[in-house]
């Protein structure tokens, strides 16, 4: 990544080559790595708000909330409405522990951009979060109990003169209360805040000082307070009586479902399916592959009968479970499932599942650089392409691969194929990126004034879709361009 033969080390690739490949080591859940990559990105473009947002969401997977809080508000310096930043300061705030002002930057995101689902399901866990904290406000009632002596003239009632012991024995059972909930909340952490509470009470060691010259006893302070924090986090996220409950329920479910079909099995599955797609597409990746996997072991108990469409559900649900995985990082396994995906699809002759099928088979493959596997795949789908967005899509993904093979000649025909498809639908985004990708293939065949054509052409598609970050990447690439031509 970097040049170590110099006297002064550098970014040795384009900003674009970093963010990518931030991209896909966040999708491997290789977070530090990530963040390596995104700072050299914005090394060379320090107000990107993209790559901003991009390093602040590995912040919080992290868990370094403060970090992802000030990424999120850089991103926000120059536009204060640009929904990424708004979400991403939510997400950063959530993390901290402020629900109150999360829940804040949730509804100002929702009001911008009303049909993203992630703002809405941020402002319903935002909402759960401080009611698990302090309470609905219709649970809470004003009762006269306590101490009330400051009402009666200074006389205090004899039912309260021993009011002090009754506290006494009440905070005791509070914080046994306390110590159990922390314990089944930390895990196996919770002997490791036992252990820094012994280390608390041995006077000689507090005493001490590292190499840095910190003292050992704000370094355990520091530790002990950050598990207390997180505790309190998780308990406010969701109490364990509420997360034991739900287990139940599912569980009862579970086993109703497993043992007689529901009523109607055709929309109970439909009605399942829209919730995986929700999940999925909301980014909670996990959630939605639990659910998959749920279902799936649900309809391979019945028969055809039960579900006539069976074959065709289940290909789904592979489908469903190998996208979350390649979300989680895990290539291999979702390559797996869009594989089983595809053999159904050609066992049940199914056009449009086996066109969904080699699509995500492609992108598995490009995403792991298996360019040319990826291209022979995408070749096959393409007589099934419908629409002039699909085709533009994929037209410009196959250009991208050979692009990265380095067989410039196709990357420009496949370029040129995208763009024909995109000016069928007047489609700006696509057109934007089918002329870049057209101008680097001729900028590396050597044509110098065909590239430049291309790279105005596609910064003229830019502006008029406000896209800042592209906008700056491509006058980059036109200067040089433009330079090679007068040479």
């Amino acid at each position: 990544m970097y040049d170590n033969e110099g006297e002064q080390a550098g970014p040795k690739s384009t900003f674009t080559t970093y963010m990518s490949e931030g991209d896909q080591l966040f999708q491997k859940g290789e977070y530090v790595k990530a963040i390596e990559c995104f700072s050299t990105a914005l090394s060379l473009q320090p107000d990107d708000k993209n790559c901003l947002v991009a390093r602040s969401r590995c912040y919080v997977k992290l868990g370094d909330a403060e970090s992802a809080l000030k990424d999120a508000e850089t991103s926000l310096k120059d536009n204060r409405n640009y929904f990424k930043g708004l979400y991403q300061k939510a997400e950063a705030l959530y993390t901290m522990g402020d629900f109150e002002f999360a829940l804040v930057y949730y509804h100002r995101g929702h009001k911008l951009r009303p049909e993203l689902q992630e703002f809405r399901l941020g402002i319903q866990k935002a909402q759960e979060a401080i009611e698990n904290s302090v309470g609905s406000p219709s649970s809470v009632k004003l009762e006269n109990k306590g101490d009330l002596s400051f009402f009666y003239n200074g006389v205090r009632p004899k039912h309260l003169n021993n009011s002090h012991k009754k506290e006494s024995k009440k905070h005791g059972q509070k914080k046994s209360k306390y110590e159990k909930a922390a314990k089944q909340l930390l895990g196996e952490l919770y002997s490791d805040r036992e252990f820094l509470d012994k280390l608390l009470q041995d006077e000689d060691l507090i005493k001490g000082k590292i190499g840095t010259g910190e003292r050992v006893q704000d370094l355990i302070v520091g530790c002990i307070s950050y598990l207390d924090t997180r505790t309190a986090f998780w308990q406010q996220q969701k109490p364990i009586y509420a997360r034991q409950q739900d287990r139940k329920l599912m569980q009862q479910r579970w086993n109703r479902v497993q043992h007689k079909p529901p009523s109607d099995p055709t929309r109970y599955v439909l009605a399942s399916l829209e919730d995986i797609d929700k999940a999925l597409s909301a980014g909670d990746a996990e959630s939605g592959l639990k659910k998959a996997r749920e279902l799936m072991k649900v309809v391979k108990e019945w028969s055809e009968q039960v579900l006539p469409n069976k074959r065709e559900v289940l290909g789904n649900l592979h489908s469903c479970i190998g996208n979350a995985l390649m979300d989680l990082g895990n290539m291999d396994k979702a390559l797996h499932h869009h594989e089983k995906d595809l053999e159904l699809a050609k066992k049940g002759d199914l056009t449009d599942s086996k066109s969904r099928a080699l699509d995500n088979i492609g992108r598995v493959y490009a995403r792991i650089g298996k360019f040319q596997q990826a291209i022979e795949v995408w070749e096959e789908k393409v007589p099934l392409a419908c629409g002039g967005l699909e085709k533009a899509w994929l037209f410009h993904e196959i250009g991208r691969c050979y692009l990265e093979l380095k067989r410039y000649g196709e990357a420009r025909d496949y370029g040129s194929r995208s763009l024909t498809a995109a000016d069928d639908i007047t489609d700006e985004k696509w057109q934007l990126n089918a002329s870049v990708l057209m101008a680097q293939a001729e900028l590396k065949l050597g044509n110098y004034k065909a590239s430049v054509l291309h790279f105005e052409r596609a910064l003229d598609r830019a502006k008029l879709l406000q896209d800042d970050s592209a906008s700056e990447a491509i006058q980059k690439a036109l200067r040089e361009a433009r330079h090679r031509v007068t040479q």
